[in-house]
């Protein structure tokens, strides 16, 4: 599955470190604005106990994580959206992408430069997202008046419900509010609205970059941003990149796990940020469990058995017949699928059943 999670800020507030912490892929990292230029992409493996859990239990010869895209993206200065600095590339390159985690500089450091002089994450909050704001309003001025024109028409009996739409978005814009603050109620409405394709409606995830001693309890500019970002329907994290890279440096778990235990903290940050990028992507996982592999399978939280089915293959989905389900606690629990089936534990489901996350799945088929 193709999708995507693109890290922006402002240069040098920890983007590329950040990044270089998430993926085996090596983001030049420099203190001075603009050293990402092209966006670097790595694909992230998630992790996920449970996948830990049934290699254990099932010893296979092959194991298959689950992963997730991050892009690291150039860093965006004012005027971006007129095409200031390399503006018009970022905005480019965040429109590729699904989700956003937005990195802001929590930390005091006179060693590393900030492009406006001083610290201030709100403030740092507020530039990318007015030039993100700013685009999305081009984007919904620009639909307004030949929408307003059908709609007067009556030529066009969508055009009604698309301006209300559009003017919906319009207002909370010009309001400094990101068009993910405005909801719909009907199905069209909602699909309209995901076909604008608004920088602002994608799901964010502010990411607060602070110094190791703020790294289990956060700091006062950490509480600055969660107060900024009321209303907002955003996520916030606190993880300390500076201290990622030294753990990443660490050889082996047991040194990674004292290191962690030292500055209070039981699961390192990159850990944490990588599930949260694959929940902010709304996806979840089901397994396939036996001798011969256990695979973690990418879904969307909704998808139906067949379209599941369809992940590992499309003749999976054409000629599906049912789905043999397994919950993982049941496994875990009774130890083995056959354990489970003597229990009348596994459920046979057709296809309208709706994949769980933590689904252990065999599909029937018959092309």
């Amino acid at each position: 599955m193709s999708l995507k999670c693109g890290i922006v800020g402002l240069p040098n507030v920890g983007k590329s470190t950040l990044f270089n912490c998430l993926s085996s892929a090596k983001a030049q990292s420099a203190n001075f604005p603009f050293c990402t230029i092209e966006p670097n992409v790595g694909m992230i493996t998630v992790p996920d106990e449970r996948l830990n859990k049934l290699v254990e239990m099932c010893n296979p010869r092959s194991v298959v994580p689950a992963t997730v895209e991050i892009v690291d993206i150039a860093g965006l200065v004012k005027g971006a959206s007129k095409g200031e600095g390399l503006g018009n590339k970022f905005l480019a390159n965040i429109r590729e992408t699904d989700a956003i985690l937005h990195v802001l500089r929590c930390f005091d450091d006179d060693n590393i430069t900030h492009v406006d002089g001083s610290v201030d994450p709100v403030r740092d909050m507020e530039i990318i997202n007015y030039e993100l704001q700013l685009k999305d309003l081009e984007t919904i001025e620009s639909r307004l008046a030949k929408t307003e024109k059908a709609a007067k028409s009556g030529g066009d009996k969508n055009a009604k419900m698309q301006l209300g739409v559009l003017q919906a978005y319009k207002e909370a814009l010009e309001q400094g509010k990101p068009a993910r603050s405005v909801t719909f109620e009907t199905v069209d409405e909602q699909k309209f609205a995901k076909e604008l394709f608004l920088l602002t409606n994608k799901p964010v995830l502010y990411v607060c970059n602070v110094d190791d001693a703020s790294a289990a309890e956060g700091n006062a500019y950490v509480e600055a941003v969660k107060k900024a970002i009321e209303g907002e329907n955003a996520e916030i994290m606190v993880v300390a990149a500076a201290t990622e890279s030294d753990i990443a440096e660490l050889e082996t778990p047991e040194e990674r796990a004292e290191f962690l235990q030292e500055i209070g903290l039981t699961e390192s940050g990159v850990s944490r940020l990588i599930r949260a990028a694959y929940a902010l992507l709304d996806l979840q996982t089901y397994f396939t469990a036996g001798p011969d592999e256990v695979r973690a399978w990418t879904f969307l939280r909704g998808t139906k058995a067949p379209q599941a089915a369809g992940i590992i293959h499309t003749d999976f989905e054409k000629g599906f017949i049912r789905a043999e389900v397994i919950k993982y606690d049941d496994y875990v629990s009774l130890g083995s699928e056959t354990a489970v089936k003597d229990a009348g534990k596994m459920g046979v489901e057709g296809k309208e059943y709706v994949v769980q996350d933590g689904d252990i799945m065999h599909f029937r088929f018959n092309v």
